[in-house]
């Protein structure tokens, strides 16, 4: 298998991110064509396909795959692949969870790639519930391909920290959703399957976050949670 480059990222409304100067003065479609990613893969999109340019929709050199929620300005994941993927799936197979636009499931001849943003549960314990039952559903769902001799690729943003390095104040946040027993359990059961968290493979190193508090200017002094994975 040939090398390629994947990326992940949760953008928090793909209409805000487009305006904004991202990176070294470029703005999203500028970034990426300039990156050159194989494949993009965004959460939070917050946005129907019809609601956005052209150039967003489907950028020159990609092609793209969207999955929204039926609640417009809420949830949705999409997927920007230079190659064309041997088949595209949008379900897991649940009413349930299929209405909040959470996954994109690309097939490509030497794997499957999972772009996924996993629910939150912090807003309700009715919420907490969906989130857990959800990653049990998923992780079952690609169990069974994996079963199949499928490899299995997830991307994006599962909403919950492993371990104590992958937050700033583990104590402080013990009761929090994000950083619960049952969630970091739930993380646990998902490596024990063969499944390897990447980032921690090669990096060990504390202070390695992808998530900041807009209300406490958290980013400038990097208090953060690392809750997106590969």
């Amino acid at each position: 298998m040939r090398e390629i480059t994947l990326l992940s990222w949760n953008v928090n409304g793909i209409r805000a991110v487009s305006k904004k100067e991202i990176y070294q003065g470029l703005k999203f479609t500028e970034w990426l064509h300039k990156t050159k990613p194989d494949i993009l893969c965004l959460q939070e999109t917050k946005a129907h396909p019809e609601q956005l340019e052209p150039k967003l929709i489907s950028p020159q050199g990609y092609k793209s795959y969207w999955n929204s929620a039926e609640k417009k300005g809420y949830s949705g994941v999409v997927t920007y692949s230079k190659s064309k993927p041997t088949k595209v799936n949008f379900s897991l197979n649940s009413n349930k969870f299929d209405s909040e636009g959470r996954v994109v499931e690309t097939e490509y001849p030497d794997f499957v790639l999972f772009n996924v943003y996993f629910p939150n549960g912090k807003a309700s314990d009715e919420r907490l519930k969906y989130k857990m039952t959800f990653y049990d559903h998923f992780l079952d769902y690609i169990n069974n391909l994996k079963e199949k001799g499928k490899s299995i690729i997830v991307c994006g943003d599962v909403n919950t920290a492993h371990k104590e390095i992958d937050l700033t104040h583990p104590k402080a946040n013990e009761k929090i959703s994000g950083f619960l027993p049952i969630e970091r359990d739930w993380m646990d059961k998902f490596f024990s399957n063969g499944y390897v968290d990447t980032f921690r493979y090669f990096n060990k190193d504390p202070k390695n976050y992808t998530w900041w508090s807009m209300r406490t200017r958290a980013r400038e002094r990097n208090v953060g949670w690392r809750l997106d994975y590969f």
